[in-house]
């Protein structure tokens, strides 16, 4: 599998931080490439460049719903299980990199303003720790998924 490496490359390859982590955990469970880097491109910069929820700990957290999600509403305990699921995920990913906020990650200031996304040159890739934080996320789900494959559709 190697989540963690594939979501790597995605980043270095020019996709957003969700798209990278969303593509690489997702490849084999029925969407095509296209369909998946649409449904992720929203989630990139913590959320269109707000810098709130990372868009790694999102790929991941999509990629969770569709290795495992609930769809039936009343579904009380498959949601409460999910939830479950989606905290411990994303409380690993705080203890390996300090928080699960965008602007946190990246040491902005709270009341940091949206830019548009910069152009991907090596300066870009040597500020910035997105390509490790996609990986991070991508060996996370990795590891659960090699604990649950039960879960898999």
């Amino acid at each position: 599998m190697d989540y963690g490496a594939r979501a790597k490359e995605n980043f270095q390859s020019g996709y957003s931080c969700a798209q990278a982590v969303f593509l690489a955990c997702t490849e084999d469970m029925g969407l095509d490439t296209e369909t998946r880097a649409r449904l992720a491109s929203s989630f990139g910069g913590g959320m269109g460049g707000m810098r709130q929820v990372c868009g790694a700990v999102s790929g991941m957290l999509m990629a969770l719903g569709l290795h495992q999600g609930y769809t039936d509403p009343k579904d009380k305990a498959g949601k409460a299980a999910q939830y479950e699921v989606i905290r411990a995920l994303a409380d690993e990913f705080k203890r390996e990199n300090g928080s699960i906020i965008c602007r946190e990650l990246l040491g902005l200031d709270e009341n940091c303003q949206p830019k548009p996304p910069e152009d991907r040159t090596a300066a870009y890739y040597a500020k910035r720790p997105c390509a490790k934080l996609c990986q991070t996320a991508g060996e996370i789900f990795e590891r659960y998924v090699a604990e649950h494959p039960e879960d898999g559709q």
